[in-house]
C-alpha cells in the first residue's frame, strides 16, 4: 500500500469541525508543515488535543490568529499568551488537564479502555463535574478517554511502510497519539527505505500509520 501523500492533500482530507491530535512539546516533535498547511487552508471549528500550543510564533499557536480552534485540550498554555487571551475572552474553550493524566487519557483512547482512575486533581477545579470512584478505601477521579478523527504526528525516521522512530524528547505524545485516532498522518524528518530501521528500534509500527507526508512537492509544500 502506497502511503505517500502531499502536505496539501493530507490537510484537504481534514474537514472543518474535525477533532485533531497534534504531537509535540513546546514545538519539539511537532508537525510544523501540517500546521502551516492547516493555516493556509483556513480549516476552522477544530477541536485540538495537544500538550500545548507551542511558543509565541512557533507551533499550533499559528492557528489562533484565524480563530481556527474552537476547543483546546492541553496541559499548559503559559508559553503562548494569545492562547490565554482567547480563553479568558471566551473566544476559545480550553480544558486544562494534568500532563500525566492527559497522556493516560490518550492512551485509554488508543487501547479501547473506559478511562483512567487517578487521584491527581482531587479537591481542585480539575475535579469539577467528574465522577469520583472509591477503590480499596481511596478516592479517584474517573478521567475519560481522548480520541481524535485525525492524529498529526512528527517522527525522526519513517520507512516506506510507515514504521517510525523518534528523536529523544521528540517522541513525547506522538507515540500515544498514533494509537488514538481514526486516521494517522505522519510528517517525518527522514523517509528511508524499508529495512533501514532495525525492528527493535521501531517505536510506532506501520499498522498505525495511514499517510506519510512526502518530503518533496512541486509547490514546495
Amino acid at each position: 500500500m502506497h502511503k505517500g501523500i502531499s502536505c496539501i492533500k493530507a490537510v484537504e482530507m481534514i474537514p472543518d469541525g474535525a477533532t485533531l491530535m497534534i504531537g509535540g512539546f513546546m514545538g519539539s516533535g511537532t508537525p510544523h508543515r501540517l500546521i502551516e498547511e492547516l493555516v493556509r487552508q483556513e480549516k476552522k471549528d477544530l477541536t485540538v488535543i495537544s500538550n500545548d500550543t507551542g511558543m509565541p510564533d512557533y507551533g499550533a499557536v499559528k492557528m489562533l490568529a484565524g480563530h481556527q480552534i474552537k476547543k483546546l485540550y492541553a496541559t499548559h498554555i503559559g508559553q503562548t499568551p494569545e492562547t490565554g487571551r482567547q480563553m479568558i475572552a471566551g473566544e476559545m474553550e480550553v480544558e486544562l488537564c494534568p500532563q500525566g493524566t492527559f497522556v493516560e487519557r490518550i492512551r485509554s483512547g488508543g487501547y479501547g479502555l473506559g478511562g483512567v482512575l487517578t487521584p491527581t486533581g482531587l479537591g481542585t477545579i480539575v475535579a469539577e463535574n467528574k465522577r469520583v470512584i472509591e477503590v480499596n478505601g481511596k478516592d479517584y477521579l474517573l478521567e475519560t478517554p481522548l480520541h481524535a478523527d485525525f492524529a498529526l504526528i512528527a517522527a525522526f525516521q519513517c520507512d516506506l511502510l510507515g514504521n517510525l522512530t523518534y528523536s529523544l524528547t521528540g517522541r513525547n505524545f506522538n507515540q500515544a497519539m498514533a494509537m488514538a485516532a481514526d486516521t494517522v498522518i505522519v510528517e517525518a524528518e527522514h523517509i528511508v527505505p524499508v529495512g533501514v530501521i532495525p525492528p527493535d528500534m521501531v517505536a510506532t509500527p506501520f499498522i498505525c500509520v495511514d499517510y506519510i507526508v512526502e518530503r518533496c512537492c512541486p509547490n514546495g509544500r
